[in-house]
């Protein structure tokens, strides 16, 4: 008797895994129902699609033995973050989608006397406005039902082309929770960075920052203005919607990895433009020379990590 409850155990096992197999694989056998359009591959990608957010562990503030915030910079046309700048799939694209689809919300950068920064995420950006400052026309697209009225509508972007955007800002706190005996970053918000329209650089000539230079400029060291944010995205909401936009791999189609993933486990290259100070001042404000505003980002950094370094002795 235990053998046979055994056999029938097996045999059904045998069914569902083969039942699975015929629904992923495209073993087409009989022609394909019009209404069932056949599978684009040989496995459906669900995982991503299902994903939900791994929550943060909960902080309590009488945890908080250390804080330290910090405005990071990061440009897509270093080799390290090539994986962010996809035609398809790269991170202006997925950011704009959500935005004009009102998946997430974009705040206004315009510094305020309420807010100096601009990036406290006060005020909501509407969605026409957005499109304008990227330099695109805005289109309405209305939604009808079988009656002809209008049941949704949505902004579409008609000229701006994502790729364009190169660099993003990142705003960030470095905590000690005491009680997990954890120092960890967490990403507050990012920020798309463009130019001025109608500014002047030299194509192709960056500072070390990546920041265009002026053409004509003395040493090729003058800059003509600095890019800003075309609005701020909160990222607690955006990781949502970053957890199921797989990343696009030049080498691999199965990478398995999420924006959402990608932030996480920090597999980006940045640096440090701001720390939190009681002048509220940015690298540039006190350092002039290029070269050494990057060793001032660098030992900020060196400066965190070493913080939870000697937070421990062996």
């Amino acid at each position: 008797m235990r053998k046979f409850f055994y056999l029938v155990g097996i045999l059904s096992l045998s069914f569902t895994q083969v039942k699975g197999q015929q629904s992923n694989l495209s073993n087409s056998t009989t022609p394909i129902p019009l209404d069932q359009p056949p599978v684009d591959g040989y496995y459906v990608k669900s995982d991503i699609l299902d994903r939900k957010v791994v929550e943060y562990a909960p902080i309590n503030p009488a945890d908080v033995a250390y804080v330290k915030r910090v405005w990071l910079e990061f440009d897509l046309r270093e080799k390290t973050n090539n994986i962010y700048a996809s035609p398809n799939k790269g991170l202006m694209s997925v950011l704009l989608e959500a935005v004009l689809a009102g998946e997430l919300t974009a705040y206004d950068p315009t510094p305020t006397p309420e807010d100096p920064t601009g990036d406290s995420f006060k005020t909501i950006l509407p969605v026409d406005q957005i499109l304008t400052r990227l330099g695109s026309d805005s289109t309405l697209v209305e939604q009808y039902d079988e009656y002809g009225n209008v049941v949704s509508s949505h902004f579409e972007a008609s000229t701006f082309d994502p790729n364009s955007v190169v660099r993003f800002r990142i705003k960030e706190d470095w905590i000690f929770d005491k009680r997990r005996s954890v120092f960890e970053p967490r990403i507050i918000g990012i920020a798309p960075l463009i130019m001025p329209k109608g500014s002047e650089f030299a194509q192709g000539g960056v500072d070390e920052f990546g920041i265009p230079l002026r053409d004509g400029a003395e040493g090729g060291m003058g800059m003509d203005v600095d890019p800003f944010p075309a609005f701020w995205i909160y990222f607690p909401e955006a990781r949502h919607v970053l957890v199921n936009k797989e990343v696009a791999h030049r080498y691999n189609d199965a990478t398995g990895l999420s924006y959402d993933d990608m932030f996480l486990q920090r597999r980006f290259t940045s640096y440090i433009i701001k720390e939190s100070n009681p002048e509220d001042l940015r690298i540039k404000d006190y350092i002039a020379d290029g070269l050494e505003r990057l060793y001032e980002s660098e030992r900020i950094k060196k400066r965190l990590i070493d913080f939870e370094q000697n937070l421990w002795s062996y």
